[in-house]
């Protein structure tokens, strides 16, 4: 690429002059801040996008990419961050959507697309449910799906925009062996990614992104992790870690005894019997394999579904069957896992998603009547404090935003609310470390303001450096419960695969 150039609607430059080399059978990892232009890019590569200056050699010649059909054509496939599946659809006709196998009289011959997704998901440990809807799948099996798409079609330059950011800590070891097959295979990986331990790990060399630009290009055994992260970033960075100190206030989320049936099969029990308690002040962390009942926890605790047997309680009041609505009047505020499917209203721009639960309260709506500069002045306060780019001052279409600049809206506005619970999961999905700092640090900040805090992450370094007390979960029940401060990762491991431990074990040599 170059010499590439997009600028949006005349006036927003997304990239400015980049030129980029990739060799073929190389892993080559683009890394940069939340809207530095990455995605962009890379997507004028797969032909969603025509550059407004700047050209494009594949295999030493140049081409014109017009739209994806024409990627594919050369070789070129992206599994992008924010999934294009059709919730509707099965994961085999997703996977084949497009490049059907026709047998006589034009039917599909699925047998033919079975056997061959069967062949790639058995030989890079890809496993999925190929009658399954979308609509019912996992967040881990939708980005499997994905990746099964492009390499269904037999891609040679594959573009992976974010790829573990969804996944376990299993899952993405998984997914790091199978982009080491693929370059075994001689593909051309193109590797976005905010992990910098996976940069370093499986990256050959490296190219940053900052505002448009590109800082840099090296060999990625050539600079360290916190080398890497300044020149993303363009300062320093401060860990940011739970030294705890501060004293606990009584119990503000209570959940007694709860049974919730499995989200995706009525038939099994997601969490069985399951018992926690949260105080002001403290933030209790779930550790665990996804789909191991967090998700039942999560969504019975906000109200998107009641409990078969159990009950919930906001300091003293019972909310087990309370509506959403009166969830939040009571102190909830919910950092969602999917921000597309229940975080933002993607139609909408910014400014109105800011305001969402509480457009009906005052200074937002007065006798009935929205009043549209309170609104206005309170969603771009949020815009502004956690730096949430190519909003335009928040009349952008929430659809419009980076991944990581919609994760920032909806933790802003989430934290931003008045509150005394916070049910947090992955709340730094997407984001690049600067943000990730900065959005750790608010978390943190909710300690000393009184407030109570569950975090639901799969990132094992995120738990340990928040949390005050992690409760481990395997198979709906609890395996661990346990000080934060005292445990080390390969317990919580063992924990997570199912084995509850004997006291002392979690203590650090």
């Amino acid at each position: 690429m170059d010499g590439i150039t997009k600028v949006f609607l005349g006036t927003i430059v997304a990239n400015k002059d980049i030129s980029l080399k990739i060799k073929k059978g190389e892993i080559h990892a683009l890394v940069g801040e939340n809207g530095a232009g990455k995605s962009t890019l890379m997507s004028i590569l797969f032909g969603l996008y025509q550059p407004t200056k700047g050209l494009i050699k594949v295999n030493g010649k140049e081409v014109v990419i017009s739209g994806p059909i024409r990627a594919g054509g050369l070789g070129i496939g992206m599994v992008h961050q924010h999934f294009k599946l059709v919730d509707n659809f099965t994961i085999i006709q997703n996977i084949i959507l497009g490049s059907e196998p026709i047998s006589k009289w034009q039917w599909i011959n699925y047998k033919h697309a079975k056997d061959k997704i069967k062949a790639i998901s058995e030989r890079y440990k890809l496993e999925i449910k190929p009658n399954l809807k979308i609509a019912n799948a996992s967040v881990g099996m939708q980005q499997r799906v994905e990746i099964l798409k492009v390499l269904y079609r037999g891609a040679d330059i594959i573009v992976l925009d974010e790829p573990t950011a969804v996944l376990t800590p299993q899952e993405i070891t998984s997914l790091l062996a199978i982009i080491e097959e693929l370059k075994r295979d001689g593909k051309t990986i193109i590797f976005i990614s905010h992990k910098l331990e996976e940069v370093k790990h499986i990256a050959d060399s490296v190219t940053v992104i900052r505002l448009g630009k590109v800082i840099e290009n090296f060999l990625a055994a050539t600079k360290t992790k916190e080398e890497i992260a300044t020149l993303m970033v363009g300062r320093d960075l401060v860990e940011v870690k739970n030294l705890g100190g501060n004293e606990l206030g009584e119990v503000a989320l209570k959940v007694k005894n709860l049974f919730v049936r499995k989200i995706d099969n009525k038939k099994i029990m997601g969490l069985s019997d399951f018992n926690l308690e949260v105080k002001a002040g403290e933030i209790v962390a779930i550790a665990g394999v996804e789909g191991n009942g967090q998700t039942e926890l999560i969504s019975t605790i906000t109200g998107l579904i009641k409990p078969e047997k159990g009950k919930i309680f906001f300091g003293n009041k019972n909310m087990t069957h309370s509506s959403i609505q009166n969830l939040y009047k009571h102190g909830l505020s919910h950092i969602p896992e999917d921000r597309h499917k229940y975080g933002l209203v993607l139609e909408y721009n910014i400014i109105d998603n800011m305001v969402l639960q509480n457009i009906s309260q005052y200074p937002f709506s007065k006798c009935g009547l929205i009043r549209s500069k309170a609104i206005q002045y309170y969603a771009q306060s949020i815009i502004q404090t956690y730096d949430v780019r190519g909003s335009k001052s928040g009349f952008a279409l929430a659809r419009g935003l980076s991944g990581g600049n919609q994760q920032k809206a909806v933790v802003g506005r989430e934290l931003t609310r008045k509150h005394k619970i916070l049910v947090v999961a992955q709340p730094t999905r997407g984001l690049d470390i600067g943000a990730i700092e900065y959005i750790h640090g608010r978390i943190l900040e909710e300690k000393t303001r009184g407030n109570a805090v569950l975090l639901i992450s799969y990132e094992l370094s995120e738990v340990m450096s928040l949390a005050d007390r992690i409760v481990v979960l395997h198979a709906g029940k609890i395996t661990g419960n346990v000080n934060a401060k005292n445990v080390i990762r390969e317990s919580l491991g063992l924990m997570m695969a199912g084995q509850t431990l004997e006291k002392g074990e979690t203590k650090n040599a």
